[in-house]
């Protein structure tokens, strides 16, 4: 059976914060990547790309020294794709007490060792959280190609 999601934990470390003192959004960009990239290989068995990442929502802060935990789950499935719904939370290690600091979905394409796309297992929807985010996770693929439609329109008239 492939597995559903994966949790990263580790310290935000000073090397991750901009002029501010705050871990940069970019950092957090990468830590979404690498949870969503492990959890999309171990759902499908191969090595998968990026496609997008949409509802990207940062809600507050992450500090210097706080406990991080990025949790990725598969939301959704299509034939080569996945959508993986990512939740970053941050506390203080020593209480354990994790709040969230943003969410989005990713999506991730499945490639085979030549780079062309290949099958992945489907994900059904089980629980009444899971149908939820995959309701979620839909409307942020669906979104995402609306708005990408309209860009390309608009580039065609230019």
């Amino acid at each position: 059976m492939p597995q559903q999601s994966v949790t990263f934990r580790f310290l935000a470390e000073p090397t991750d914060v901009n002029f501010g003192g705050k871990v940069h959004g970019g950092v957090v960009m990468k830590w979404i990547d690498q949870a969503g990239y492990a959890c999309a290989a171990g759902w499908s068995g191969h090595y998968c790309v990026t496609v997008s990442v949409a509802g990207v929502k940062f809600s507050r802060p992450v500090l210097v020294g706080q406990l991080i935990e990025v949790e990725a789950s598969i939301a959704h499935t299509g034939k080569t794709s996945m959508q993986i719904f990512i939740q970053v939370r941050c506390g203080d290690p020593k209480t354990q007490h994790m709040v969230e600091t943003n969410h989005c979905v990713i999506s991730f394409v499945a490639m085979d060792q030549a780079g062309y796309p290949v099958e992945v297992p489907e994900f059904v929807a089980k629980t009444t959280e899971q149908k939820r985010l995959e309701a979620y996770a839909i409307r942020m693929k669906e979104i995402a190609i609306e708005t990408e439609n309209l860009l390309q329109q608009t580039t065609d008239k230019g």
